[in-house]
Parts: structure tokens; C-alpha cells; sequence
């Protein structure tokens, strides 16, 4: 399938633009510095010093993962946490695995990046009316955080969101994500997570939730291709009208 459309081309930044860009590359290096959850720090260093036997040749990121895209976007990504051997060694949310390689096909598709894949930070690639950010900043453990490291990272999110504020829709992808968004968001009545679910915070804000496209998920058929289109395509039709 080819994408709905080409990304827009890199335009110099207006002076808000400029602003909204420097203070989140403030933020972004404040992720990037955090050592907040001892457990997460040592899991992280842990698995950027042992590393996967067809990475060993690489240089790990071995930190915080700050979020990444356009910071003009109408559409937010919220994801769960960076991958042990994906962001946790490339330094990009959701690069370097086989999620990342769903997500960004997707969005590909979709019209909100130029490519279809992301291997690497320098790899080119360039989102469109679209960021992607995370719940947790540091690859858990069994890919699970704690309730504890969860409360101390959302501020973190909360502050990129008020950054891009510009975002009409939330894309969640799982329940996780969902749970931390609805909670932020202040979401009454909460509706049961599922797959194109939607809710409106109290600001107008549309939260769309998606099944996460964790190899559990894609590879059982739970999350189709089909499926992933739809709720991007769902995402772009609710932000034509806000």
C-alpha cells in the first residue's frame, strides 16, 4: 500500500515553532540525563554492557529515551516503555525492533513519516503532524515497570504534552499507555480498553486506543495491518475537524 500522502517538506520554524523546539530539546535532555529509578537504571546499563549476541558490535544507548517527531503534531503516540534491545540501544523511541518496524510502516502508510522503517537515530527518517512518546523512559525488566516507576516518569509526559500543544489526538497502544493517559487526562467515564476505542478528556483532547504491535500481538493476529491502518486513519480523520 502506498502512504495516503508525502510528508510536508522541513520548513524553517517560526518563532513560536523555534520555542516550542528548544524547550523540548530542554526536556528531552533532562529524560535523557534522569536516574530517578534505581531499577531501571541498572537494568538498562545492565543490558546496554551484556547486550544481544547480533548487537555486539553496537554501541548502546543505555539511557533514558526522550520522545521524537514533529512538535507541530496534531497526533500523539503513546507507547508503553523502550525496548531492552530497540530504543534501549538505538537512543529512538520505538527503532530497532520488530514493534517500531509495525509502528512505523503504519504511519508510513498512513502519511506521517517519510519512510517505513527506522534502524537507527540518523537514519533520516522524519514524522509529520505526528510525535511519539512513551509512558516509561527506561526499558523495564520483562518489559514491565512498576506502579512506583510509572508515577515517577509521568511527569515527564505530562510536560511533553503541554509542549505539543498543538495534539488533538492521543494514540495509545496497549493498555498500559491507556491507563497512564486516561489517569492524566482526567477520562469520565473511563471506557473499557479495546481496540478503537475512543474517549474525550475534558479539554476536547480525543484519546484512540490501538492494540499494541508487540510481536504477541502481531504475530498471533490479535493486531492485524488492517486493524493498525484503521485507527491511524481514524486519528486523521478526527484531527480534519479540530
Amino acid at each position: 500500500m502506498r502512504p495516503r500522502s508525502a510528508p510536508a517538506e522541513a520548513k524553517t520554524p517560526l518563532p513560536e515553532a523555534r520555542d516550542r523546539l528548544r524547550e523540548l530539546a530542554s526536556l528531552s535532555a533532562e529524560i535523557v540525563a534522569c536516574r530517578l529509578c534505581p531499577r531501571l537504571v541498572a537494568w538498562r546499563e545492565q543490558v546496554a554492557s551484556e547486550k544481544r549476541a547480533s548487537f555486539a558490535d553496537q554501541v548502546y544507548w543505555g539511557r533514558a529515551v526522550p520522545g521524537f517527531g514533529d512538535p507541530s503534531a496534531r497526533i500523539a503516540v503513546v507507547g508503553l516503555a523502550p525496548a531492552a534491545h530497540g530504543a534501549n540501544r538505538t537512543g529512538r523511541v520505538f527503532t530497532g525492533d520488530r514493534s517500531g518496524d509495525w509502528l512505523f510502516a503504519a504511519m508510513y502508510r498512513a502519511g506521517l513519516a517519510n519512510q517505513p522503517t527506522s534502524v537507527s537515530a540518523d537514519d533520516g527518517l522524519r514524522l509529520s503532524d505526528a510525535y511519539i512518546s512513551a509512558a516509561v523512559r527506561c526499558a523495564p525488566p520483562q518489559n514491565k515497570p512498576t506502579p512506583e516507576e510509572r508515577t515517577t516518569c509521568l511527569p515527564y509526559l505530562r510536560r511533553e504534552l503541554a509542549l505539543l500543544g498543538d495534539v488533538r489526538v492521543i494514540l495509545v497502544l496497549g493498555q498500559f499507555a491507556y491507563q497512564v493517559i486516561a489517569g492524566e487526562l482526567a477520562l469520565r467515564p473511563r471506557p473499557k480498553f479495546g481496540h478503537g476505542v475512543e474517549a474525550v478528556s475534558p479539554d476536547g483532547r480525543v484519546v484512540l486506543c490501538s492494540y499494541h504491535p508487540s510481536q504477541q500481538n502481531t504475530f498471533t493476529g490479535t493486531l492485524t495491518e488492517p486493524m493498525f491502518d484503521a485507527v491511524f486513519a481514524r486519528a486523521l480523520e478526527l484531527v480534519k475537524g479540530r
